[in-house]
Order: structure tokens, then sequence, then C-alpha cells
């Protein structure tokens, strides 16, 4: 994409790496020290805190919980706004491994609230497991939601709420995406491990 038609999501994007690089310094961390307990390698958190890689939501997650705050003031978001409604007009998307995120909740808060955009094909291999709770109700396009050993299929109107310490995996079921709602529990746990990786098999 040409610079010309770049646009919110991109500009957030760019946004993060200073704010990664800022919150490890308050939190008075080394890189090596935060890299360990968010489950990354010092070059990878490096490369995140210069913008050469994007961060993953699952990331997002264990950094937030190492620098004891929340992916929307990761993303940049001001914590000091506690307004209770959030207007459509004011979500900004925010693009990050391949999935486009608006914040639909509050920041500074236990829960965070997300409107998410899967495409087809992207995360689809990625196993996460880490502690607190998930729930996830289905907008639009169809959900393949895989919990331990069982896969699930959700359509629109379809919703799913598990404990966030089962392994599971989320993919578009079709060409067109899926978005969702989400919504998750921020729990400080730096030694929890969000992202097990990529596993080969049935999701894309």
């Amino acid at each position: 994409m040409s610079s010309s038609e770049s646009g919110p999501a991109e500009a957030a994007v760019a946004a993060v790496a200073p704010q990664l690089r800022e919150l490890r310094r308050r939190a008075a961390l080394t890189l090596e020290t935060a890299a360990r307990v968010a489950g990354l390698s010092p070059a990878h958190l490096s490369r995140l805190e210069t913008g050469q890689r994007q961060p993953s939501l699952p990331m997002l997650l264990a950094l937030a919980r190492v620098y004891g705050t929340t992916v929307a003031e990761l993303l940049g978001e001001s914590a000091a706004d506690r307004d209770a409604v959030v207007r459509g007009a004011d979500m900004v998307p925010t693009a990050a491994g391949g999935w486009t995120y608006w914040r639909a909740g509050a920041p500074g808060r236990g829960m965070q609230a997300l409107r998410v955009q899967v495409p087809y094909g992207s995360q689809g291999d990625v196993v996460r497991v880490h502690p607190g709770e998930e729930w996830l109700h289905v907008l639009t396009g169809r959900l393949r939601l895989r919990l331990g050993d069982t896969e699930h299929r959700l359509t629109a109107g379809d919703s799913a709420h598990f404990d966030s310490t089962t392994p599971h995996r989320i993919a578009a079921q079709d060409p067109d995406g899926v978005e969702l709602l989400f919504v998750h529990t921020l729990l400080q746990s730096p030694t929890a491990t969000l992202c097990l990786g990529p596993t080969p098999g049935e999701m894309p």
C-alpha cells in the first residue's frame, strides 16, 4: 500500500511502536527482561518497538500484562477517559496481525471490549492460552472456534463464553471473513503463555 493510501488504521499501528518502548521504560524493565516475561525474544520485541513488526493481539495482551496496563493504552488510547459511552463515530480502527480492531469499551478497566474483523486465513493456526475469560459474539459471517479438541461453528447471532486457559483457535470459515464482538478479562499474570504458536492442521 502506498503512503497516499494509508489511513487511520495504519497511523494507529505506527503509534504502537513508541508506546511500547515508553511503557517498558516506565516499568523500568530492560528489553531482555520484558521480552522474557512476555514470552518473546529480545530481537522480536525490539522489532515491535521500532515498528519493523506489527504486534498480534496475543502479543499486545502479553505486553499489557507485563507493563501493568491495558491493550487500549498500548494502542495509544487515553486511560483517563472513563466515559461510559463509546460512540461508533469515535472508534478508530487498528490493524495488527492481519486482524482489525475497534475499541468498544472504556480503557483502563478490568474487561476489554473490542469489535474485531477477522479475515479468512489470518491467524487460524495460532493456539492461544492465557488466564481469564473470553466472550465473543458473531455479528456477521461464520466462525470456526476450536476449544481444546472440540471445534464449534458459529454463525451471526451465536456467542461463546469460555475459560481462556483452554487452548483456543479462531478462524473465519468463509472468504468474506467474520466480524465479532470480543470481551476478555485482563489479569495481571506476567508468566502467562498467551500464544503457543502456529499449529499445522485443520484451521486455515
